[in-house]
């Protein structure tokens, strides 16, 4: 399966990462107001790159300071040296960091979410087109309802997933905000200058500013995982309906399966829906994830760390998911295999009756509807629960036969000619799924990146600085390291960055 692109957006060190671009963000905006020294923003941001930090270290000391930030910005305050070290983190709480950074992450994510969607757009138009005019039973509460075309099953595919990626374009400007306000949103720890520090930080990360930097706000990033729940719906659809059109019964559409897929330990002959079954399992764990998310709107007062903690978990968790089925959604629809002759076949099932409805508005138009209803019915359940034929019991009926003729009901009963706007509607929506891959991908390609600006900056070797570890130097942390920060404990109390509890109320945590 190719990969979405995401889950590596949530590894360690890129989330590591994006937390060191937010405290040079930080540094270098109250540089720039006068909180912080010139020298001491410029060095900061140089340091804040991840290949300068130890983060075997790191991890052990997070292990022992059962603190999600602190071990970080201690390493990170080491690198950048003890004559500037002292001012990383000035006046900023770990949420203002880790929540900040992680709207980074989700930045990427929402990137390679309207990529794939454009892709899934793509196949679904090629799909609403090419079977815009094939027929097949439409079916409500699973019974046959009236004909309908393939396509025209699409295109209702097609109408809910651009109405999510509306959803999901609509949301950016209450999720991509940075988050700096303090301790409780009050700016108090930056003093007058606090809403210029954020306007800077914001400019800086290429984000936008909360009315309200509250750290008890937090319905944007909710929003995301409730939108994503919505996408994870529709592909939980679709996959019932391949699903269940995969099925010996229906035989009328299959997922691509690759040379070499087993379908049974056991049973040679089992080509079985295993991407379908992907879509409904992935959706129904996405769609659970909207409950904790709500629930992580539950702050009691300024802030609740259970809180927040529960919802960077559920939307890393949520992201993932939603790039994932959309991954898989792509392969289906560019590998869907039609069998126009099955559908026919299924269509004629019922010998005409999936064509009552459109012999009585006929009849209606003589006798009146209700009449016409009436009549129709009683001769639909002699059928159904008989064994002559529909088209028999309607040349014999007295009312019906006084207003048509034999070839005139069987026209009528026709089910490739009650199809309504099924054709038009496929092919108006092929194009409208069209406009909005176009739309997405010419946003990707014009609209200005916006990287992680401090890793374009070229450093020299630091000769201080630990090499990075792999992800599973970090896991396997704590055994055989040298835990011992690196800062000297004699130092001027602002190099040694909270070593004690009134450095504690300094960072603001």
């Amino acid at each position: 399966m190719p990969d979405a692109g995401i889950a590596h957006l949530f590894s360690v060190e890129n989330r590591f990462q994006a937390r060191l671009d937010v405290e040079a963000a930080l540094a270098l905006a109250e540089a720039e107001v006068g909180l912080i020294p010139e020298p001491a923003g410029e060095a900061i941001a140089q340091a804040a790159q991840i290949e300068k930090l130890d983060l075997v270290r790191v991890a052990a000391d997070t292990m022992s300071a059962s603190h999600p930030l602190m071990p970080l910005i201690e390493e990170f305050a080491r690198v950048v040296g003890r004559e500037h070290g002292g001012w990383v983190h000035w006046g900023a709480t770990t949420q203002n960091i880790t929540q900040t950074a992680d709207v980074l992450v989700l930045r990427d994510a929402h990137r390679a979410l309207k990529d794939l969607l454009a892709k899934v757009l793509r196949g679904m138009s090629k799909q609403a087109d090419a079977s815009a005019a094939v027929p097949m039973a439409g079916r409500t509460h699973s019974q046959h309802a009236v004909p309908i075309t393939f396509g025209f099953k699409v295109a209702v595919w097609i109408d809910e997933l651009t109405a999510h990626t509306d959803r999901l374009e609509r949301l950016e400007d209450r999720l991509f905000r940075v988050l700096m306000g303090g301790a409780v949103g009050t700016f108090a720890s930056f003093g007058p200058a606090g809403r210029e520090v954020e306007r800077r930080v914001a400019n800086h990360l290429g984000l936008g500013t909360m009315p309200v930097p509250s750290r008890a706000i937090n319905d944007g990033i909710v929003e995301l995982v409730l939108v994503l729940g919505q996408v994870a719906g529709t592909a939980g659809k679709i996959g019932k309906d391949i699903y269940s059109m995969m099925q010996p019964e229906f035989g009328e559409a299959f997922e691509p399966i690759p040379d070499g897929t087993v379908g049974s330990s056991t049973m040679p002959h089992k080509r079985n829906p295993q991407l379908a079954l992907d879509l409904l399992s992935m959706s129904a764990q996405l769609r659970a994830l909207a409950a904790p998310a709500l629930e992580s709107m539950q702050h009691d007062h300024e802030a609740n760390g259970g809180m927040t903690d529960l919802l960077e978990e559920t939307v890393k968790r949520a992201t993932v998911l939603g790039g994932d089925i959309l991954t898989r959604l792509d392969v289906i629809l560019d590998g869907l295999e039609l069998d126009e002759q099955r559908m026919r076949a299924n269509l004629a099932l019922s010998e005409g009756l999936i064509g009552s409805e459109s012999l009585m508005m006929e009849l209606g138009e003589r006798i009146g509807r209700q009449k016409a209803h009436e009549v129709v019915y009683e001769v639909a359940q002699e059928s159904a629960c008989g064994d002559a034929q529909f088209l028999d019991l309607l040349v014999r009926n007295a009312t019906v036969s006084a207003y048509f003729d034999r070839d005139e009901i069987r026209r009528l009963i026709d089910p490739r000619a009650y199809l309504g706007e099924s054709v038009a509607i496929a092919h108006e929506m092929a194009q409208h799924a069209r406009a909005v891959a176009d739309r997405l991908e010419f946003s990707a390609r014009t609209a200005k990146p916006v990287p992680y600006f401090l890793r374009e900056t070229t450093t020299k070797d630091d000769g201080d600085a630990d090499p990075v570890a792999t992800d599973a130097g970090i896991h396997d942390a704590g055994i055989h390291l040298d835990a011992d920060s690196g800062i000297d404990q004699d130092s001027d109390r602002m190099a040694r960055v909270a070593r004690t509890p009134e450095d504690l109320l300094l960072v603001g945590l």
